[in-house]
């Protein structure tokens, strides 16, 4: 097989199928009982417009203070890259990141903010946040 057929393969690549079979995985909380916040940058998000089918770039920030369970971040990485191929909006993206961050560590309290680069002279953040009932 030359390096040209290598590249053009239709065969899934290895980061593809990691991506493809990515879940959010969490790890037990090393300080349960201490109150402390956890930020996280993810500065390559991308999806696409679900009406034009153009690409959306973003800066997602998470923010939590963990309760039981903390998110193992190359999870994590492998979660936001899934969307790349979505035709999803700003609004619904960021909404269902936050469902899904929730459902996976059942945080104290977490904030979901998407920075999504200008397109057409518009600039659109989201922000979503959740909190533990009776904290």
């Amino acid at each position: 097989m030359s390096q040209s057929d290598i590249i053009t393969s239709p065969e899934v690549k290895y980061g593809e199928r990691l991506i493809n079979e990515g879940e959010l995985i969490t790890f037990p909380n090393p300080r349960i009982g201490r109150k402390y916040d956890i930020q996280i940058t993810l500065p390559e998000f991308t999806c696409k417009c679900p009406f034009s089918g153009y690409p959306d770039f973003a800066t997602i920030y998470l923010t939590y203070s963990p309760n039981l369970r903390v998110v193992e971040l190359k999870a994590l990485k492998l979660y936001i890259n899934s969307y790349r191929d979505r035709y999803i909006s700003h609004e619904e993206s960021v909404n269902q990141i936050l469902d899904d961050f929730v459902a996976a560590c059942d945080p104290l309290a977490v904030t979901v903010k998407g920075d999504f680069t200008p397109r057409g002279n518009v600039h659109t953040v989201i922000e979503v946040q959740h909190q533990k009932e009776g904290y």
